[in-house]
């Protein structure tokens, strides 16, 4: 059995709330709080980046885990803002965790979901045998063009876990994904800002394919909505992934513990993942969870989870993911806001 050995997540402490923005671009912020259920997001020190982020959020991962960075045979990171267009950003994190030069690395791309196709290579290591552990990492620094809709969720945050076939927290007990080429969300070469195709992005791109992978895994395992616990799902915004538990029969319980968008914002790839720790920081042994990413471009994975005995020795071995999305929060106004995030640039 493959599963999660340890898991960790990070937030920057920054924030910025949804009012602060609306009153720079003249927008209704009711509209977005009610109508998209967003309240504030995260925003990353100047800095901060993908990179960082990964590194703090693996050194949780390795003290639950109960393993030192040296064990891991690979190291994989997924992203859809790597600091560097030519040079990965898993070689960096890989050896500030005291990875061995053996260890493999590689950087993951596939808009929001590139956290989870990291994680499922992870563990595909594991289940042939190439190594004792590996690490699946989701995070970003995601960017919304001032303005934008986008710039209202657009947040940062990150997710790692150490995957492994002996000392589990969580087996996993099924992966299922489904794709298809829907191009709802997409940023070019040289391009700072993604662009989107507005409603486009909602039923024919997020919704059919969060169904379909959901859907396609429960059949899959012989499970129905009632057999889970709880369930995580890709949170473009508070509002989707409510109403796409709802549809598929989940209750609002079951989504609320990794429902964490309204006050943290979209992290992109670190999305579902940061919404599956929050999950497990509070699962009893025996819980069962359903996990549904979703990226852009477009396609979902599934990974349904069953929790074991083991989560009671390691949950409180580090902060818990809510510690660092309610705690220690810095409010910003949007011209500080603005120039961390860079969106006031000098023309070349």
């Amino acid at each position: 059995m493959v599963g999660i050995v340890g898991y960790g997540a990070y937030i920057p402490r920054y924030r910025i709330k949804v009012e602060e923005i609306a009153k720079v671009w003249g927008a209704d912020a009711p509209s977005y709080k009610k109508g998209l259920q967003l309240w504030e997001k995260s925003v990353p020190a100047p800095d901060q980046d993908t990179i960082s982020m990964s590194v703090e959020a693996a050194k949780n991962a390795l003290i639950r885990a109960g393993i030192n960075g040296s064990e891991l045979g690979a190291v994989y990171i997924g992203s859809e803002s790597h600091p560097y267009a030519v040079k990965p950003s898993g070689t960096v994190v890989a050896e500030a965790l005291g990875a061995t030069p053996e260890c493999r690395s590689a950087d993951f791309e596939f808009a929001c979901k590139a956290g989870t196709e990291a994680m499922t290579v992870a563990m595909a290591h594991i289940s042939a045998g190439n190594m004792r552990y590996a690490m699946g990492i989701g995070a970003d620094t995601s960017q919304g063009a001032p303005g934008d809709a986008l710039e209202y969720s657009a947040s940062a945050g990150a997710a790692a876990f150490v995957l492994g076939a002996e000392n589990l927290v969580a087996e996993c007990e099924a992966i299922y994904s489904y794709m298809t080429d829907t191009p709802d969300f997409w940023r070019r070469e040289y391009e700072f800002y993604p662009q989107h195709g507005s409603r486009f992005t909602g039923e024919p791109a997020y919704f059919k394919h969060i169904y379909g992978c959901a859907n396609g895994i429960m059949k899959k395992s012989g499970t129905k909505p009632s057999d889970f616990n709880y369930v995580v799902f890709h949170q473009p915004n508070g509002k989707f992934p409510m109403r796409a538990g709802l549809k598929l029969g989940f209750t609002k319980e079951q989504i609320e513990p990794g429902w964490l968008t309204p006050r943290l914002g979209n992290t992109y790839s670190g999305s579902s993942p940061i919404g599956l720790t929050a999950t497990l920081d509070i699962c009893q042994p025996g819980d069962r969870v359903l996990v549904v990413s979703y990226g852009s471009g477009a396609g979902s994975d599934g990974f349904i989870f069953k929790v074991t005995e083991r989560i009671n020795e390691v949950r409180d071995s580090v902060k818990h993911t809510v510690w660092y999305l309610d705690e220690n929060k810095v409010y910003l106004d949007y011209g500080t806001y603005a120039k961390f995030r860079g969106k006031i640039r000098k023309n070349d």
